[in-house]
């Protein structure tokens, strides 16, 4: 099984496709769309603008009004174009390497190996619904209404996920906000008339080291001021900066404290004579398993057992889709995928030897819905 799960995880990795490229990512929704298809189900693209690629909605009876079961996975990276000319998929040892090769191109291929090779009576007595989203590594932010939809008709939601490198799944995530924060000041001869100026880059930087001082590592509260840019020449008193704010969270009061701090700090800049423009980029609450949650963790710990695998749970600090239906109320877990590190970086890498122990799982979980 090992073998053909590789050749055909092999072209959905060797294709650009991070969140912004929506040819790449279409090309990795045709492949998709294809093998569905070839097996009977019905495939339904969803067009969510230029900014992004096609999602595909993916269903085994599509007249149901109800599911019993949402699978998620998205079809994007966050590496840009290039990254596959540079570093295709490859196999060295007891591991395969390629961008997105866990996060998550394997895990929406298991998915797919897992409904295609389960018993077609299970499947005749269930309906599922299977999500593949293209900005899922943006904060799903042209996807998530379309993603609460459909799960609101389902029973439950599993997300596709990487196991963590442990082989422990996720029965919580941090909540994540991201705001772009942009900062107009006036520009001045650096050196004939600098007082004139009102530094875009100074405020910037007091904005940078406020923010990082909110952190409250006890509560699990984080900010991180990750991308900055800014000024022109170096003669300059700048003019405009940029920069991006993210925001983890265990309690999603956190991320409403933050956002007031954020206008409170806009309404009284730094230097006077500057005006900033806070704009929301992302939001997604924190995930915590509910009563109903933990009855279907039992449920897959039962199913674990089935196949010899011993189920271990963790909370996590990044986010996924998971986030979104969590909060809509529906049980919702993830980390269901093969195992999987080193998310987001040149090493990151999928562990061979637990592609079909992890097939068996999804597929023993289908059997006890």
């Amino acid at each position: 099984m090992i073998k053909q799960f590789l050749s055909e995880l092999e072209p959905l990795i060797n294709i650009d496709c991070g969140s912004l490229n929506p040819q790449g990512i279409s090309a990795v929704a045709d492949l998709m769309q294809k093998k569905y298809e070839s097996i009977g189900w019905h495939v339904e693209r969803a067009d969510f603008g230029s900014k992004t690629g096609h999602g595909l909605r993916i269903t085994n009876k599509p007249d149901a009004n109800a599911y019993d079961l949402v699978l998620i996975g998205h079809l994007d990276t966050v590496f840009p174009d290039g990254t596959v000319a540079l570093r295709p998929m490859s196999v060295k040892g007891e591991r395969a390497y390629g961008p997105g090769v866990a996060d998550m191109k394997s895990g929406v291929l298991l998915m797919h190996f897992a409904l295609r090779n389960l018993d077609p009576k299970v499947l005749d007595n269930l309906s599922i619904c299977v999500l593949l989203n293209p900005d899922e590594e943006i904060g799903s932010i042209y996807s998530h209404e379309w993603i609460g939809e459909h799960a609101k008709k389902s029973k439950c939601v599993l997300v596709c996920e990487s196991a963590r490198i442990d082989g422990s799944l996720v029965k919580a995530r941090k909540g994540v906000g991201e705001f772009y924060l942009n900062f107009k000041g006036v520009p001045a001869h650096a050196g004939n008339d600098p007082q004139k100026g009102r530094s875009a880059i100074l405020e910037m930087a007091q904005w940078t080291v406020a923010l990082h001082s909110l952190s409250d590592f006890e509560k699990g509260t984080t900010l991180n001021v990750g991308i900055v840019s800014g000024g022109t020449t170096s003669n300059t008193v700048p003019e405009h900066a940029q920069a991006k704010l993210d925001i983890r969270f265990w309690d999603n009061t956190e991320f409403d404290r933050i956002e007031a701090i954020l206008h409170k700090m806009q309404s009284a800049p730094f230097i006077t004579g500057l005006s900033i423009e806070i704009k929301r980029a992302a939001h997604k609450p924190a995930m915590y398993p509910s009563a109903a949650t933990e009855l279907l963790m039992r449920v897959i710990e039962e199913a674990g057992t089935k196949v010899g695998i011993d189920i271990k749970w963790q909370a996590v600090g990044g986010g996924s889709d998971a986030n979104f239906t969590a909060a809509l109320g529906i049980p919702s877990l993830d980390g269901l995928g093969p195992i999987g590190g080193c998310f987001h970086s040149e090493d990151e890498y999928l562990e061979l030897a637990s592609i079909e122990p992890r097939i068996k799982l999804l597929q023993e979980i289908i059997n006890k819905l």
